[in-house]
């Protein structure tokens, strides 16, 4: 019996220090991968928007919880609402492991749907990483100046009332399909001026008085451009999208969902909500080493628990309440399942977007 509880024993032992040696092998090889290498993690848009301030948010953090800590350098890449970055993150990025991007959150959309040309690749291929916010504390608002015909939400919903003049950035942008959204679902009086190359230009604008307002992130104009939301300040927000319950900041102010007009509206306005969970995504090319995309997601999700990650995050005033890799994926599945109805209104709109 001794002998053989010592044979048990050594069996034992040495299946154990084969586990130690084998784990940490797969981890070294990333390490050693990765160490002295520079990540590039590239925006969609230009500096100083919404996008931007994620992107070099999570720039400044991620490389610390990657096997090897590389360098992380964030690379703007404006383009077509971020589609240049997205078909580069698909076609030319490098598939090793060493290049991310962070886009607008309808490219996934974009992708399934087929309704863009130019959208050359199929979002369910992307290795994601997760998404920086599930707007669950943020809201999508319209933010127009007080100075202008339209005063309340009531006014911009007249018939025959005056019309909102609210600017865009390209072709397939957020901002563009909002507005166009608002109109079909709770009546919204509105004309669009598009072509603006990214966000610092259209807030430019809205105070030059060149447009009377836009659609967009509250995060990003708390990050941007927070004293457009004191009291006083010439600005306020007349409707919030994204929202199924009005947000805590802004209690009069009503959501889509409450203004839809009957509730076909109401049910396209959920649909064309599903986007704003992946609020802030992130992902990396097809094909890159299975390990090495694994250390990226676990890199990403660890990122947006790390104490120095929040505290500069609380600074920049962003919303933080992230979603794991496979949450997008179950959210791009509730997109790709919806009544075909609804994704031919939504192919309508990316059709009209285009501006």
């Amino acid at each position: 019996m001794p002998g053989e509880w010592a044979k048990r024993t050594l069996t034992a032992l040495t299946l154990t220090i084969c586990a130690w040696t084998t784990l940490p092998a797969k981890a070294d090889a990333v390490s050693d991968f990765y160490r002295g290498k520079t990540v590039t993690l590239v925006v969609g848009y230009g500096p100083g928007g919404g996008y931007d301030v994620y992107a070099r948010l999570v720039g400044r953090h991620l490389g610390r919880h990657i096997p090897g800590n590389p360098t992380v350098v964030v690379q703007n890449m404006p383009g077509a609402g971020s589609l240049r970055s997205v078909n580069w993150l698909n076609s030319l990025a490098p598939r090793d492991g060493t290049a991310i991007a962070h886009f607008a959150r309808n490219m996934p959309l974009m992708g399934m749907l087929g309704t863009n040309s130019n959208a050359q690749f199929d979002p369910r291929k992307f290795n994601w990483l997760g998404s920086s916010s599930s707007f669950a504390n943020d809201a999508y608002i319209l933010i127009v100046r007080t100075d202008i015909p339209v005063k309340t939400i009531d006014d911009a919903r007249r018939p025959g009332g005056p019309l909102l003049v609210l600017g865009g950035t390209a072709e397939g942008a957020t901002g563009n399909d909002v507005p166009i959204i608002l109109r079909d679902t709770i009546g919204l009086n509105v004309k669009q001026v598009v072509g603006y190359p990214d966000s610092g230009a259209l807030y430019l604008a809205m105070e030059r008085g060149e447009v009377h307002g836009r659609t967009t992130d509250l995060s990003s104009v708390k990050a941007i451009k927070p004293e457009w939301l004191k009291p006083n300040s010439g600005f306020h927000v007349l409707v919030q999208f994204a929202r199924e319950t009005r947000h805590q900041d802004f209690p009069d102010v009503p959501t889509a969902r409450e203004l839809a007009r009957n509730e076909s509206a109401r049910l396209l306005i959920e649909l064309t909500e599903l986007p704003y969970k992946l609020a802030r995504p992130f992902a990396a090319p097809p094909g890159i080493p299975a390990a090495r995309a694994q250390a990226l997601q676990r890199a990403f999700a660890a990122t947006h628990r790390d104490p120095q990650y929040l505290a500069d995050a609380a600074k920049l005033r962003v919303d933080v309440s992230p979603l794991t890799a496979a949450e997008v994926l179950a959210s791009l599945k509730r997109i790709e399942s919806a009544p075909q109805q609804q994704l031919d209104y939504l192919r309508r709109l990316f059709a009209e977007s285009k501006g």
